[in-house]
């Protein structure tokens, strides 16, 4: 699904891109303007894409890892709702045993996985996010 999301965003990445040089050749002050603010946005795309990847990629690679080592984090066990999702009070106090055991050893960069990966069983992506950078970057210290 995310190659399909990415082609298909390089395909709209193209088309502006033409869109944008379509106005900066009609020599108009407003038309060449535009022009270069459409011609940012493919870069700001292209930005935002290779971000994504580098991250997943990144992500991906603490996941192998901690696989190989059979420490993924487990939620299997945890009382789920009918849509699915985790318990609210089962993924908090679930998120609860992961904060303590960061606590006792806060450069591990494990521990800082499953803290993200509690986060977003508890549904806040916007921590998970910023805790798995943050785990990210313990590891690649750590190599």
């Amino acid at each position: 699904m995310a190659v399909v999301l990415t082609a298909a965003m390089g395909l709209y990445i193209v088309l502006l891109a033409g869109r944008a040089v379509e106005l900066l050749r009609t020599g108009e002050t407003a038309a060449v303007l535009l022009g270069i603010g459409v011609a940012l946005l493919p870069l700001l795309g292209i930005w935002v894409v290779v971000g994504t990847w580098r991250s997943g990629l990144r992500i991906q690679r603490l996941a192998r890892t901690l696989r190989a080592e059979g420490a993924l984090p487990d939620t299997s066990e945890l009382p789920r709702r009918p849509s699915g999702r985790v318990d609210r009070d089962a993924a908090d106090g679930w998120f609860q045993q992961r904060r303590v055991e960061l606590e006792s050893d806060p450069e591990d960069w494990r521990r800082w996985y499953r803290l993200a990966y509690a986060y977003d069983v508890a549904g806040d992506r916007r921590r998970a996010r910023e805790t798995m950078r943050r785990a990210i970057e313990l590891e690649e210290r750590s190599r």
